[in-house]
């Protein structure tokens, strides 16, 4: 039996492109974090993946510029999607950036560039091939849940 705030979560849809956009900047964050071993672009972007964890992901600075800037160009209609696997991965994504930020704390560059490197390549599938990682891992366990 679900709770109302899944129901009404349920009915929540998102712009998938505004998704593939902010998983781009995503990339270009943790590609400069990884060059410079910078905590401070891995807390900038752990705070983004807080929004887009508890709030929602249209609800991040990177969702809005594409609201603002780039979605008034697309000449395209929305793809929508649900919400609540690209609110899972942006869960994940946190994770991994709290992993970096304890490796970075613990004076561990291999820690930090692993766990950077491992969230750069899911939002690389996410930008590059609309393959969204931590979205299979969520209706994966929705299966899995659901057997």
């Amino acid at each position: 039996m679900s709770n109302r705030s899944d129901v009404l979560e349920a009915s929540i849809q998102i712009d998938a492109r505004g998704a593939r956009f902010s998983a781009l900047i995503t990339a270009i964050v943790f590609s400069a974090a990884l060059l410079t071993q910078a905590p401070a672009l891995i807390v900038w972007q752990a705070v983004i993946f807080a929004i887009g964890a508890f709030r929602g992901p249209q609800f991040t600075p990177y969702a809005n510029l594409f609201r603002t800037v780039v979605k008034p160009r697309l000449k395209s209609k929305p793809i929508l999607e649900d919400v609540r696997p690209p609110k899972f991965a942006q869960a994940v994504g946190l994770g991994f950036a709290i992993v970096a930020l304890v490796g970075s704390l613990l004076g561990s560059s291999t820690i930090f560039s692993v766990a950077v490197a491992f969230a750069l390549a899911a939002a690389f599938l996410n930008f590059a091939f609309n393959y969204c990682l931590g979205c299979q891992f969520y209706l994966l366990g929705v299966r899995l849940i659901n057997r």
